[in-house]
C-alpha cells in the first residue's frame, strides 16, 4: 500500500511518498525522522500538527571559549566548552538557533532585516530539502569525491556538517572543531543527547583522508548495533567488526570493537607479547560510554587504554552526564596529550516527570520544578484521600494544617520531610494501598498519548508476568497487527528456533519484554517492531539502558530499588538518569515523559530525593590483573636449543619493575589523588579553620564577654546568677530523667519475662529516623539476643559501642542524687513490616497482655518461636542502625519471604487499646516521675525569672546571633563531611595490587620478575583473554585435556566461564543435561590446581576468582555434541539467553585456544573443531 502526503508551508512545498516498507526511498539511507515515521507508522495524529519549519533541530550556536589541557596543566572552569545555560536534566527547551533580534532596529531598518531573514531561511530550507531526499551514504561519498578533488584542507566543520539533513546541535559542532583542530575530546552529556554523531563525523572525516579509525564499545550488543549503522553511513567495504570470536573486514578503515579487544591490541604496542594485531595507520580511537570507567569489574580496561594508547593519536571519549568531567579531560591531558572538553547539560527533548498511583497521576515535580509536588505526600494523601472522613472533618483539617503546616518542613532537597505523628506501619499501609497495577499506570499513558513507552523492571520475571498480563490489552490496531503478524511469519522461517513461543500473544497486542534472559536474535527482533512502531510497550531490564539505541516517548521505572543476591539495593542517580534519558525521540517528540511508580518501599519523597541528589563522579577502578602484569613486565623469552651445549639462550627485553610504576601510577585515580585531592584537602582545611573560628565565637566564655560589653554591671550580675543556677538545675533534671528512663527500662525487662510464658508478646517500638519523624512500628518478640547462638545478632551487639555507664555528675550540684547503674540488654523482635528488629528496652514504647500463641500447629512440629529463630539464624542479615542513645540503639534489616506469613499475624497499632497494655511499672518508677515532674518545674519557674530581668532582652539577641552561626556552623559541617568523603573515594590506586600479583605469578614460575624472563605459563597467559588468565592458562597447558574429544573440551571450558549464571527457581519440573563421566573426572582433577592456586592467592592478598563449575558442562557438550536448540531448551532450567551467554563464552574461550603460544596442536585442533560445531544458529554472534 503506497499514499501520497503534500507538507507545505509559506517556505517550501515538498512531496514526499511514502509506503509500508521499512527502506522505502533509500536501501542504504537514515531518512528524516518524519520520513521515518511515516514509512513505519501509517497516518499518525502528529503530521496533523507538524509543519516543514518545525522540522527543524533547535540549538544555539554562541562563540566558542577555547579549552586545552596540557600535560599537567589544572582545570577549571575557564577550560570548559559548554552548552548554552546549562540547567541539567530539567531544563524546559534548548535556546533557538536565530539570535535574539535587535531591540534597537526598526522601521525600514526591521523591515529589511526581516526580508534578509526571510530569504536566507528560504536558502536552508532549500538546501535542507534537497538533502532529505539524499541518503547519509550518498552525502559522504559526495564528501569524500571533494577531498580526492581537492585535498583534505577541504574538510571542515560545515563540510562535515552537511553529511546530516538536520542541524547539528552547538555542543556537537564544539566537538567536531576540537577533534578538527587535532586535539583529544572528551564529551559529556545526557543519554540519547546526540553525542555519538560527534564520533560519526570524525569517522567520515578520517575515512576521507585514507586513515582509519577504531570505535569501541563495553558490549557485544551495542558493538554489532554500531557496526549496522556504520555500514548504512559509510559503506560495507569501509566497516569492520571485531568482537571476540568474530571477524569481519578486520582491515577496514572503521573498525568497531570491544573494549577488550583494543586493549589487547595495545598491549602489543607497548612492546610486549600479544596474540594479534596492532595499531596500523590509526588516527583515531573513539571510547563511547566511556562512564563504564566506573565499573567496578570493567573499569579498567578504559583506564589501560588511555594509558597505553600513542600520542599521536586522537582520542574521542563519549561519556553520559558525571560529576567530574573535568577531572577526566584534566587527566587525558595530562598523560596523553592536549585534550578539549565539551560538555552538554541540555536535552534535545526536554522531559517531564509524572507520579503513578493507584488512585492518581500527577506531576512529580512543583511548579517552579525546585521540589516534590505536594499533592504526593503522605500527609496530604492521608488528609485529603480518606474516603471515611465527612467534609466538615476536611474542612477543620485544612485549617489545621494552615495553622501548623502539616508539621512539615523542607529538606535539601525541596522536598517535604513530615514531622507529623505517622507512624513508619502507617506510611507503609497508606504507600502499600497506593501501588498501582500495571493496567493503571497504563491506562493513564493511553489517555494522556504516551505512549509508546519502555517499562522498566528490574528482574525478568517481572517483564515477562507484566507481558502476561497484559496479553488482552489491544493496544495495536488490525493494519499494525497484521504487520506484527508477517515479520513473525519472516522470522519463524529464517530461524525457527528464535521464536520465543510463550511471548508471542502479547506481541501481537503491542506488548514485548526485553531481557537478558531472551535470545539475542528476539532482542533485536523486538528492538526492530519497537523502531517501527509496532510494539507499544516494552517492559525490560535495565540492561536495555546501557547504550542500546532504543529510544521511546516514556520511560516508567517500576522501583527506585532492585534485588541483589539476598538484599534491595537503592540505585544510584547515574543509573536514574540514564534509564530516563531513553524518553524523548529527537524529531518526534515535543518533550519525552519519565514516570515514576508507586512501592511499597518508595513513594515520591525518595523519588525527589535521588532526582536532586545530582549525578555522580566517575571513580577509578583501576586494579592489576595478571594479563596487565605479565604483558607490561614480560621481555625476555627462554629459547631451548637443539644443541645442548648451546645451554638456554636469553634475548633481553621488557621493562623493570620501575618502568612499569611510572605506567601503572598514570592511573585516572593516582592523577585524582595527587591533583583533586591536593585541592579537596586544601578547601576541607579552610572549610575547618571556619568553623573553629565560627564555633569560638558561639562558646560560653564568649557569649559571656558580650554580654558584659552590652550589660550593666548590675544587670549583668544578675543575669548571669541566675544562669549559673538554671544549668545546675538542668542537670539535675538531666539525671532525674536519666533515672527515670532506667527505671522504666528496668519494669520492661521484667514485664518481657512475665509475659512470655506461652505467648510470643505484642509490642510498640518507637524511635526517630533521620528524618526526624517519629516512627512507630507494632512487633512481635522474640527473645534476647544473647540466646541466639549461630547468628550475626552478637557481633553487632558486640560492635555497637554504646556507653552502659553512669555519666560523670557533679557531686555539689547534685548533692546525695545517685542514680542506680544499668546496663541494657538487647532483644530481637520481628515487625509487622517484615523486618527484624534489634532494640534495647529503651526503644520500647507499649508491651501489650496479648501475644502470637508460641504453641506447635500440629504434634511433633516446631514451635512458633523456634521457627522464627532459626530463620533468622540462617538468613545473611545486613542490619541497619536506626537510631542510637546511650542505652543502645535500635537495628533494622529487613526479613526474607520466609518471615512473610509471620508477619500478617502481627495486629495493627490502632487494633490496641489503652487496656491492651500491660502497665506493670514499678513503685521506684512512679517515685522517679514526680522527681523529674517536680524538677521539670522548677526549670520552668526559674526561666521565667530570667525573663524578667533588666538585661534579659539584649541577652536573648546576642542568644539568637548565636543559634544563626551555629545553622551556619552546620552548613560547613555538611561541606566538610562531603569533602571527607570525596577524599576517601580518592584512594591511589595500582601499585600496591600490582606487586601482589607480581608475586603470584613469579611464585607460579610464569614470569620471573627480577630478570623479566617470561617461561612457557606466562607466555600463554599473557596472550589470553579471561577474568583470571592464570588460571586459564594452567588448565589449558595441562596434558589432561589432549585425551578428551572435541565436545569434553568445550565443556570443561564452559566450567571455566560460568560464573554468575544459575539456574531459574520458578521454572518448575525444569532440568539441565549432567556432564558425561569423563568431564567429571577432569574437572575433579583441575580442582586440586584450583585450590593451589587459590592458597597462593590469598598467600599475597590477591582476590581474582578463579571459576571451576560442572554445574552447566552438560548444557555446553550437549550443544557442542550437535543437539538441536529445540532439543536442549525443551524443559530447560536455563533461560535461554543465559545459556547463549555460556556456549558464547565457551566458543569465546574455544577460538582463543588456536592462537595461544605453546598449546598442543592436538589440543588447538580439538577446540577449533568445538567451536566451529557450536557457531550455529540461533546463536551466531551476528545472527539477526
Amino acid at each position: 500500500m503506497k499514499a501520497l502526503f503534500i507538507l507545505s508551508s509559506p517556505l517550501l512545498t515538498s512531496t514526499l511518498f511514502f509506503s509500508t516498507s521499512p527502506k522505502f526511498l533509500f536501501p542504504h539511507s537514515e531518512s528524516h525522522p518524519l520520513l521515518h515515521i511515516l514509512a513505519h507508522h501509517g497516518p499518525n495524529p502528529l503530521l496533523e500538527r507538524t509543519s516543514i519549519p518545525s522540522l527543524a533541530v533547535q540549538a544555539a550556536f554562541d562563540s566558542p571559549v577555547s579549552s586545552i589541557f596540557s600535560a599537567g596543566g589544572p582545570v577549571s572552569d575557564a577550560d570548559k566548552f559548554y552548552d548554552s545555560d546549562d540547567e541539567g536534566y530539567l531544563s524546559e527547551a534548548a535556546e533557538d538557533y536565530d539570535a535574539e533580534p535587535d531591540d534597537e532596529l526598526d522601521g525600514d531598518d526591521a523591515e529589511h532585516s526581516e526580508v534578509e531573514e526571510l530569504d536566507a531561511t528560504v536558502g536552508e530550507w532549500n538546501a535542507l530539502s534537497f538533502r532529505t531526499l539524499e541518503s547519509k551514504w550518498q552525502r559522504f561519498e559526495k564528501l569524500c569525491d571533494q577531498v580526492r578533488e581537492w585535498g583534505e584542507e577541504i574538510i571542515d566543520v560545515d563540510e562535515l556538517a552537511s553529511i546530516y539533513d538536520f542541524r547539528i546541535d552547538k555542543f556537537q559542532r564544539l566537538g567536531i572543531q576540537a577533534f578538527l583542530r587535532g586535539s583529544s575530546v572528551v564529551v559529556s552529556a545526557p543519554t540519547s543527547g546526540g553525542k555519538t554523531l560527534i564520533a560519526e563525523a570524525a569517522a567520515a572525516a578520517t575515512v576521507a583522508r585514507g586513515r582509519r579509525l577504531f570505535y569501541t564499545t563495553p558490549l557485544k550488543a551495542l558493538s554489532n548495533q554500531k557496526f549496522r549503522e556504520f555500514r548504512d553511513t559509510f559503506g560495507e567495504s569501509n566497516v569492520g567488526l571485531l568482537t571476540g570470536d568474530s571477524a569481519i573486514n578486520k582491515d577496514a578503515q572503521v573498525v568497531i570493537m570491544t573494549t577488550e579487544i583494543l586493549r589487547n591490541m595495545l598491549y602489543q604496542s607497548v612492546g610486549i607479547v600479544s596474540s594479534g594485531g596492532g595499531l596500523f595507520d590509526v588516527d583515531v580511537i573513539v571510547l563511547d560510554e566511556v562512564h563504564y570507567l566506573s565499573d567496578i569489574s570493567r573499569g579498567t580496561v578504559w583506564e589501560e587504554i588511555v594509558i597505553y594508547c600513542p600520542k599521536e593519536v586522537q582520542l574521542i571519549c563519549l561519556s553520559a552526564t558525571v560529576a567530574n568531567p573535568d577531572e577526566l579531560a584534566g587527566w587525558i591531558g595530562q598523560i596523553h596529550g592536549k585534550t578539549e572538553l565539551v560538555i552538554s547539560g541540555k536535552r534535545p527533548v526536554p522531559l517531564t516527570w509524572h507520579f503513578s498511583t493507584k488512585t492518581s497521576f500527577l506531576p512529580l515535580l512543583d511548579g517552579k520544578r525546585t521540589g516534590m509536588n505536594r499533592k504526593l505526600s503522605v500527609t496530604y494523601l492521608k488528609l485529603y484521600s480518606s474516603k471515611g472522613d465527612s467534609s466538615k472533618d476536611v474542612q477543620s483539617r485544612r485549617r489545621s494544617s494552615k495553622g501548623r503546616r502539616i508539621g512539615a518542613d523542607y529538606d535539601g532537597y525541596g522536598s517535604r520531610t513530615i514531622h507529623s505523628s505517622i507512624s513508619k506501619h502507617d506510611m507503609n499501609m497508606i504507600r502499600r494501598s497506593q501501588v498501582p497495577q500495571v493496567e493503571d499506570t497504563l491506562s493513564h499513558l493511553k489517555g494522556r498519548n504516551m505512549l509508546p513507552a519502555i517499562w522498566f523492571i528490574f528482574s525478568r520475571k517481572g517483564c515477562d508476568a507484566a507481558v502476561q498480563y497484559l496479553e488482552n490489552s489491544k493496544l495495536l490496531d488490525e493494519c499494525e497487527k497484521g504487520e506484527v503478524e508477517l515479520a513473525l511469519k519472516r522470522l519463524r522461517i529464517q530461524y525457527p528456533d528464535a521464536v520465543r513461543e510463550p511471548a508471542v500473544k502479547g506481541l501481537l497486542q503491542g506488548v514485548a519484554a526485553h531481557h537478558a534472559g531472551c535470545l539475542p536474535i528476539w532482542k533485536s527482533f523486538i528492538e526492530e517492531l519497537f523502531h517501527r512502531g509496532l510494539l507499544k510497550v516494552v517492559f525490560a531490564t535495565e540492561t536495555l539502558a546501557a547504550g542500546i539505541n532504543m529510544p521511546a516517548r516514556t520511560v516508567i521505572i517500576s522501583s527506585l530499588s532492585k534485588r541483589i543476591d539476598s538484599a534491595r539495593v537503592r540505585l544510584r542517580s547515574n543509573e536514574l538518569l540514564q534509564m530516563s534519558g531513553r524518553a524523548g525521540r529527537r524529531g518526534i517528540d515535543e518533550r519525552g515523559h519519565v514516570v515514576l511508580v508507586q512501592t511499597p518501599y518508595e513513594g515520591p519523597e525518595e523519588c525527589c530525593k535521588l532526582l536532586f541528589s545530582g549525578v555522580e563522579p566517575l571513580v577509578s577502578q583501576f586494579t592489576a590483573s595478571y594479563g596487565m602484569v605479565l604483558n607490561l613486565l614480560a621481555g625476555a623469552e627462554v629459547t631451548h636449543r637443539l644443541n645442548e651445549t648451546d645451554g638456554v639462550k636469553v634475548s633481553r627485553a621488557g621493562r623493570t619493575l620501575e618502568e612499569a610504576r611510572k605506567l601503572v601510577e598514570q592511573s585516572f585515580g593516582n592523577y585524582i589523588g595527587s591533583t583533586v585531592m591536593l585541592a579537596s584537602k586544601e578547601e576541607l582545611d579552610r572549610v575547618q579553620k571556619e568553623i573553629e573560628m565560627l564555633s569560638s565565637e558561639i562558646s560560653g566564655d564568649a557569649i559571656d564577654r558580650k554580654s558584659q560589653k552590652l550589660l550593666s554591671k548590675s544587670a549583668y550580675k544578675e543575669l548571669s546568677t541566675l544562669l549559673e543556677r538554671l544549668r545546675a538545675e538542668k542537670r539535675v533534671r538531666r539525671e532525674l530523667r536519666r533515672m527515670m528512663e532506667v527505671e522504666r527500662m528496668s519494669s520492661w525487662r521484667n514485664l518481657l519475662v512475665e509475659l512470655e510464658n506461652g505467648n510470643l508478646p505484642f509490642l510498640c517500638l518507637q524511635y526517630k529516623d533521620s528524618d526526624d519523624t517519629e516512627q512507630l512500628v507494632p512487633a512481635v518478640y522474640l527473645a534476647k539476643a544473647d540466646s541466639l547462638d549461630g547468628s550475626n545478632v552478637k557481633a553487632v551487639v558486640a560492635n555497637d559501642g554504646f556507653n552502659f555507664n553512669q555519666p560523670e555528675v557533679e557531686s555539689d550540684t547534685i548533692g546525695a542524687l545517685s542514680c542506680p547503674q544499668f546496663e541494657s540488654v538487647y532483644h530481637v523482635a520481628l515487625g509487622s513490616d517484615y523486618s527484624w528488629y534489634l532494640f534495647t528496652e529503651k526503644w520500647i514504647k507499649a508491651v501489650y497482655k496479648s501475644g502470637l500463641p508460641n504453641v506447635a500447629l500440629n504434634q511433633g512440629d516446631a514451635l512458633p518461636g523456634e521457627i522464627m529463630k532459626m530463620l533468622l539464624i540462617k538468613e545473611e542479615i545486613s542490619w541497619e542502625r536506626l537510631a542510637n542513645s546511650e542505652f543502645g540503639g535500635v537495628w533494622n534489616s529487613k526479613a526474607s519471604q520466609q518471615t512473610w506469613s509471620w508477619s500478617l499475624n502481627i495486629p495493627m497499632l490502632n487494633s490496641f487499646s489503652e487496656e491492651d497494655e500491660a502497665l506493670h511499672m514499678s513503685e521506684a518508677y512512679h517515685d522517679a516521675i514526680e522527681c523529674y515532674k517536680e524538677q521539670r518545674n522548677k526549670v520552668s519557674r526559674l526561666m521565667k525569672k530570667i525573663t524578667r530581668t533588666e538585661g534579659c532582652r539584649e541577652y536573648k539577641k546576642i542568644v539568637d546571633m548565636a543559634k544563626l552561626t551555629e545553622q551556619k556552623i552546620r552548613r560547613l559541617k555538611n561541606r566538610a563531611n562531603r569533602l571527607v568523603n570525596r577524599i576517601e573515594q580518592i584512594e591511589p590506586s595500582g601499585w600496591k595490587e600490582f606487586l601482589q600479583v607480581s608475586n603470584v605469578i613469579h611464585e607460579t614460575r610464569a614470569l620471573d620478575i627480577k630478570t623479566n624472563v617470561i617461561f612457557p605459563l606466562g607466555k600463554t597467559a599473557s596472550a589470553i583473554r579471561g577474568e583470571n588468565e592464570l588460571w586459564l592458562s594452567m588448565v589449558l597447558r595441562n596434558k589432561i585435556l589432549v585425551d578428551l574429544k572435541p565436545a569434553q573440551l568445550a565443556a570443561v571450558c564452559g566450567s571455566l566461564v560460568s560464573e554468575g549464571l544459575k539456574v531459574r527457581p520458578w521454572k518448575n519440573n525444569s532440568y539441565i543435561y549432567e556432564p558425561s563421566t569423563a568431564i567429571i573426572n577432569v574437572i575433579n582433577y583441575l580442582e586440586e590446581q584450583k585450590n593451589y592456586l587459590l592458597q597462593l592467592q590469598e598467600k599475597h592478598d590477591v582476590k581474582i576468582p578463579c571459576c571451576l563449575d560442572s554445574q552447566f558442562s552438560g548444557m555446553v557438550e550437549a550443544w557442542a555434541s550437535g543437539l538441536t536448540w529445540r532439543e536442549i531448551m525443551m524443559d530447560c532450567a536455563m533461560d535461554e539467553g543465559d545459556l547463549v551467554r555460556l556456549l558464547r563464552r565457551t566458543i569465546d574461550l574455544l577460538a582463543q585456544i588456536p592462537k595461544l603460544p605453546d598449546i598442543d596442536p592436538l589440543l588447538q585442533g580439538n577446540a577449533l573443531t568445538a567451536s566451529s560445531v557450536m557457531q550455529r544458529s540461533p546463536i551466531s554472534e551476528l545472527a539477526g
